[in-house]
């Protein structure tokens, strides 16, 4: 697969993500992803396990403000960095 390729399934995905997290009842599933992923705080446990279950709901929360909020070529610049 080429760089376009890339870039094309790449914008396709974003535009996806924004579809999908638009609008009034986007704004809510994402302030409750926020919440439960613990978006704007820490997500330290003193248990390991506890803590990386965290992290990974960080992540994923972090991917879809990603795909949601940056422009496609913005989007484009950091998966090729």
């Amino acid at each position: 697969m080429d760089l376009k390729d890339l870039k094309d399934r790449l914008i396709t995905r974003s535009q996806a993500y924004r579809g999908i997290f638009s609008g009034p009842k986007g704004d809510l599933v994402l302030k409750d992803l926020a919440r439960f992923c613990r978006a704007h705080e820490s997500t330290f446990h003193k248990d390991a396990r506890a803590h990386a279950v965290a992290e990974g709901r960080r992540e994923v929360f972090l991917r879809i403000q990603k795909h949601v909020q940056l422009s496609d070529e913005k989007l484009w610049e950091l998966f090729q960095g």
